[in-house]
């Protein structure tokens, strides 16, 4: 029996099986590269489901969190913490005028976007929030309800009231559902476990003129497309549309756990003292990893990256678009792709896995790339030829 072996003997017996896990086990990584429990190498273009967004172990990061862990680790949210200040200045500065909550989690962030949008409405009688179908806005109560997907809500009924679920890049399909009980609507910019799904810039642009004219709240769910993935820092931008509230976390950590609620100006201060909190959320430590995520962003000029290697991999992808008659499209934002088959991708995604590349299937016949922001044009070569290997074998 080998480490992973053993590894995985343990989880049978002592870890709740709530996921769907493959035979690896990764002991380190660096950059795009990780290395599993048999030190067999891996090329990682989907690192921790987009949460090492900077690739896994940045320097800076790593460096920022080392530091502090000598320092103080956790402070209390009824003291303040300078870290933290200092962190929801920079996220203001690169996002809009405004107010940052910090959490642990985009479940969290997104929890708290709803109970600000509810707040809000409570005196007008208003709580009901409009979502989108394929949307994914994480696995809480409230939030399985949020997200327009049925096969997380199987089991787990009676769900919360209060949300309603439309077509995505749907304008007149908002606009029907509207009623006077509505008080926010509520969206991924681009939905990315729905199957990177883009939307047209005029329906964001409509969608946020018809939140002005009725007084809705527009919260974007950026948990996955923000920090820089989309060639934007926040994927609002990509649209040229401000959110009211924005959702952070993945990406923000560089590897640990945050989350951050945005308001602008509007509603930064709705929620009041004793209206929300998180024992947690905002932590120095935390706080030192996403401040060096701003870091190493500017610092090594990863926009700039992210919209190079993005043109280098569509390209590369497009070309197997043309050898692969399964293949039926290449979307993407950046470095956030989507490639749809007309055949299932479970099995080419596995046969990535044992050929070395760490990639992800959605929706069944979505293939989902999304490699960290310091990718290097080397490291798309490999991929491809592995991805170009996988797919001949179908």
């Amino acid at each position: 029996m080998d480490k992973t072996d053993k590894v995985i003997a343990m989880y049978d017996k002592y870890v709740m099986k709530t996921y769907k896990r493959v035979p690896l086990c990764l002991e380190k990584a660096k950059g795009a590269i990780a290395w599993d429990a048999e030190a067999n190498k891996y090329l990682d273009f989907f690192p921790g489901w987009a949460v090492s967004g900077i690739g896994h172990c940045h320097p800076i990061v790593s460096k920022a969190v080392s530091d502090q862990a000598k320092r103080l680790m956790h402070v209390s949210n009824n003291y303040y913490s300078l870290l933290q200040a200092i962190l929801a200045k920079v996220i203001i500065d690169n996002s809009f005028p405004g107010k940052v909550f910090f959490a642990n989690s985009g479940a969290e962030a997104n929890e708290a976007a709803v109970k600000l949008a509810r707040k809000y409405g409570h005196e007008s009688g208003r709580y009901e929030i409009i979502t989108m179908t394929k949307s994914f806005h994480g696995r809480t109560l409230a939030m399985i309800t949020a997200t327009g997907q049925d096969k997380v809500k199987i089991g787990f009924e009676p769900l919360l009231p209060g949300f309603v679920h439309v077509p995505f890049n749907d304008i007149d399909a908002v606009k029907n559902a509207v009623n006077k009980k509505t008080i926010g609507i509520m969206l991924e910019p681009i939905q990315c476990e729905g199957g990177i799904n883009i939307p047209s810039v005029d329906y964001m642009k409509a969608l946020r003129q018809f939140c002005d004219q009725k007084d809705l709240v527009l919260i974007f769910d950026e948990v996955q497309t923000g920090m820089g993935r989309s060639g934007k820092m926040f994927a609002s931008q990509v649209f040229g549309v401000t959110p009211d509230v924005m959702t952070l976390a993945k990406s923000l950590g560089g590897g640990l756990p945050i989350g951050a609620c945005v308001a602008r100006e509007k509603f930064q201060d709705v929620l009041t003292p004793g209206t929300h909190a998180s024992t947690f959320g905002g932590s120095p430590i935390v706080c030192a990893a996403a401040l060096g995520v701003f870091e190493a962003i500017k610092k090594e000029k990863l926009l700039a990256n992210t919209n190079k290697m993005s043109a280098y991999l569509k390209k590369k992808l497009e070309s197997l678009k043309a050898k692969y008659h399964f293949i039926k499209e290449v979307r993407c934002v950046g470095l956030i792709f989507g490639i749809e088959l007309s055949i299932k991708g479970e099995d080419i995604y596995k046969e990535c896995l044992k050929e070395g590349l760490l990639i992800n299937c959605t929706q069944d016949t979505v293939l989902r790339i999304m490699p960290p922001m310091t990718v290097a044009k080397a490291e798309i070569d490999k991929a491809i030829a592995i991805l170009d290997k996988v797919l001949a074998k179908f």
